[in-house]
């Protein structure tokens, strides 16, 4: 398959998988994902950004081995774009692997080529020429490893991102965002943002910092669509998602074992669609996909989470969703807590001020009921349903 053009002298030579069933051995991929590489001709070199995931190799090779590559910028050394640079490199034994220093000793572990004469370490601003068009790369560390930086070309307005600004879901047919509709990957963008750059919040701000006066016409990612006609777009759901700005939203966690709990929830979420709140997502914890569950938490501006007590302590569904809150460094949101409990006597408000106390989240409500729901704890639930109401919109 030939490789396609994106505009004059940038060609797309990125595979699809369709077959591999989660990122990361963690992430569910119902629409598949894309692995992109691009080529640059100039008028004196050739440069090739990024690889692809080695399982891919014998489709993406094909596209690139016409041509003649005198520079592998390595952007991102993650496996799924780093995983083919031994076979690139073994078909072009004169070519430079352009990368920071960081990166170079990732290639030296991952790809064992160790010949420091194969290596053209860049700093920020440093800039390479392919005689007609200039390479000038940024640093952008942890969005979302330590190595990350992007590609510019200056006279294109051209960025190569790296996993900034990607998405989940493979490439049907097209290549550009003006040639496919985009409902889907920007749905994806949420879950593959909260997924896997979360925690890197600063550093994502950082990076939209160093980048503000750089023009822009094309972003092109290292998954999902190339960014032309939503640039703006674009870059603003990842200035919120980085700064932690919620859209307005209530979402429920819960775990419940014989549907206590999930009575309890249910009654909250009917409260507060009574109080006026259109948009309630509820997830059980113990079915619903933990992807799905991070990126509706960190998408919203509202966070419910119950769960019965199970040998003193969460439900583990949810202290597993809680751990991934709190791996992700979950921040502004109005946060409240309920739970069932048998004989152990607060063991879920608890936890869930202790949660509350490590992120510097600050309780809304609480509250916690014995055995199965009844008049009382139906009250008790209307009253924990205004508390959030009422701190959501002061």
């Amino acid at each position: 398959m030939n490789a396609r053009e994106i505009i004059k002298d940038i060609h797309y030579v990125g595979v699809n998988d369709r077959v591999t069933v989660k990122f990361e051995e963690q992430w569910p991929l119902p629409y598949g994902v894309s692995y992109n590489s691009y080529i640059i001709k100039g008028s004196e070199a050739t440069a090739l950004i990024d690889t692809v995931k080695i399982d891919t190799v014998n489709t993406y090779l094909p596209k690139i081995g016409g041509e003649k590559i005198d520079y592998l910028i390595v952007n991102h050394m993650e496996p799924d774009h780093s995983g083919s640079i031994p076979e690139v490199a073994k078909l072009y034994p004169e070519m430079k692997i352009v990368c920071n220093a960081i990166a170079a000793g990732m290639i030296k572990g991952f790809c064992h080529i160790t010949d420091d004469s194969r290596f053209l370490i860049v700093k920020d601003g440093d800039e390479i020429s392919l005689g007609n068009h200039t390479l000038r790369f940024y640093m952008t560390p942890m969005v979302h490893w330590p190595e990350t930086m992007m590609t510019y070309i200056p006279d294109l307005k051209t960025i190569f991102s790296g996993d900034g600004f990607g998405t989940f879901g493979a490439l049907n047919g097209g290549v550009l965002d003006s040639e496919m509709e985009t409902g889907l990957y920007f749905r994806e963008m949420y879950r593959y943002y909260s997924n896997i750059v979360g925690k890197y919040g600063r550093s994502v701000i950082n990076a939209l910092n160093k980048l503000k006066d750089v023009e822009l016409n094309y972003i092109c990612p290292t998954h999902g669509p190339v960014w032309h006609d939503k640039i703006n777009d674009v870059i603003e759901i990842t200035r919120r998602l980085g700064s932690y700005e919620s859209e307005r939203g209530i979402v429920i966690i819960y775990g419940s074992m014989y549907g206590n709990t999930t009575e309890a929830a249910e009654e909250i979420a009917s409260h507060l669609n009574r109080l006026g709140e259109k948009n309630i997502i509820i997830h059980n914890a113990a079915h619903s996909e933990m992807s799905d569950m991070i990126s509706d938490a960190f998408r919203y501006d509202t966070l419910i989470v119950g769960s019965c007590v199970y040998s003193m302590r969460l439900f583990p569904p949810v202290e597993a969703f809680l751990t991934a809150m709190e791996t992700r460094e979950i921040k502004n949101k109005t946060f409240g807590g309920f739970g069932s409990f048998s004989w152990a006597t607060g063991a879920a408000e608890n936890k869930f001020k202790e949660f509350s106390e490590r992120l510097k989240l600050p309780l809304a409500a609480t509250f916690s009921f014995k055995h199965a729901m009844h008049d009382g704890t139906a009250k008790d639930a209307k009253e924990f349903a205004e508390q959030i109401w009422e701190a959501r919109n002061k």
